[in-house]
């Protein structure tokens, strides 16, 4: 069935969802990079330097010393959330027609994703509140202070290992839905999969065996073995995305 188009001329339904799942391809394309660039950069020159693996004490003490530096990430936190969401929306868009229930799945998950990232900021800033707060200082005594500050930051960095679950969770079912439905190569998407699956299993390890949570820290060559691979990705989709985007034509549907 046509319809008529602003401009007058015949508007086709299959075009018109081709052509949105083509611009929602740049979106996501662009998506990829900005989270993967500015999530290295943060994690470079930002926490890489405040955050003492095991050690919250030393890294209470740095956070005081470069509070900046510390507003600084957890305002670039709060845009990877957000960042996180255009992105799932733009895999939606791109991935409906090959399965809408798999993709309203992935979106849901990646929504979790976001919301757990944007508690975790909140929790953040209550923590840079108390430091900075001198009515704190009349009813806590400063080592008891810093005490309650490193709890806030336990609790920020398993909320962050509990929202990686729900990354690897949502990617795995988004590249899934890529593989299947051949809109990029598909040795592309299965490397996707490959590389989430790697962090979903990082992200279980943690929660299953806190007590090895700093051997399993992301400053540790070991993390770096299942971290890599995704950034690795993470570059090449975006670019593909940004540059080729996908190939409506080869598309494969999933039966729901």
């Amino acid at each position: 069935m046509t319809k008529p188009n602003k401009s007058g001329g015949i508007e086709i339904p299959g075009h018109t969802e081709e052509a949105s799942q083509r611009k929602a391809a740049k979106v996501a394309g662009l998506m990829f990079l900005f989270i993967v660039i500015g999530w290295t950069l943060n994690w470079t020159l930002v926490d890489s330097k405040l955050i003492v693996a095991g050690n919250a004490t030393a890294t209470v003490n740095n956070i005081m010393a470069n509070e900046l530096l510390f507003r600084i990430g957890i305002t670039n936190e709060l845009l990877f959330s957000i960042s996180g969401v255009v992105l799932a929306l733009a895999l939606y868009i791109i991935l409906k027609p090959v399965n809408k229930n798999l993709a309203l799945l992935a979106l849901f998950l990646k929504l979790m994703e976001a919301i757990i990232g944007a508690v975790m900021v909140l929790v953040a800033f209550f923590a840079l509140q108390m430091l900075n707060g001198k009515a704190y200082l009349t009813v806590f005594k400063p080592e008891q202070l810093q005490d309650i500050v490193g709890l806030f930051l336990n609790v920020r960095s398993t909320g962050s290992t509990i929202s990686m679950v729900f990354l690897g969770m949502n990617l795995i079912v988004f590249l899934y839905l890529l593989f299947k439905s051949k809109y990029v190569p598909r040795i592309l998407a299965g490397f996707g999969i490959l590389s989430y699956s790697l962090i979903l299993v990082y992200s279980l390890a943690n929660i299953l065996a806190p007590q090895n949570a700093t051997v399993l820290t992301m400053v540790n060559t070991i993390s770096m073995v299942f971290f890599a691979p995704s950034v690795l990705f993470e570059l090449i989709i975006g670019l593909w995305l940004l540059i080729k985007g996908v190939n409506v034509q080869q598309r494969d549907t999933i039966n729901e």
